[in-house]
């Protein structure tokens, strides 16, 4: 399985970072194979607006089956939706604390939105 984390920094014990389409960095960890890439956001950290439908489309570009993050807003998680990508939110620590807790099911699926467009 491919699991997207949003983090602060890259590598798996970067930070979470509690932002979705606004993260600093997008880290992918194939549980399969065990690789781990990191994935630099930067583009989207001051953009006006479409952040969350542009971090969306490249997670679904980068194959992600699973998202984990702190929150995610309405255009994000309308975007990852429509890419068949399964949202976890709540997601906090380090990344490899959150994809533990997510293997173990302590992560909750989102069924919609927790935060208003343009949260920072």
């Amino acid at each position: 399985m491919r699991i997207a984390v949003t983090a602060l920094g890259p590598g798996i014990e970067a930070d979470v970072d509690p932002r979705f389409g606004r993260a600093r960095y997008f880290v992918m960890v194939d549980t399969q194979s065990g690789s781990v890439t990191s994935v630099d956001n930067t583009v989207n950290l001051d953009a006006a607006q479409g952040a969350g439908i542009q971090a969306g489309r490249k997670i679904v570009e980068l194959g992600a089956e699973v998202v984990l993050t702190g929150h995610v807003g309405p255009k994000a998680f309308d975007t990852l939706q429509a890419g068949d990508v399964r949202i976890f939110t709540g997601a906090a620590g380090k990344v490899v604390e959150a994809i533990n807790a997510f293997q173990a099911g302590q992560l909750s699926a989102a069924e919609a939105s927790d935060v208003q467009g343009h949260w920072s």
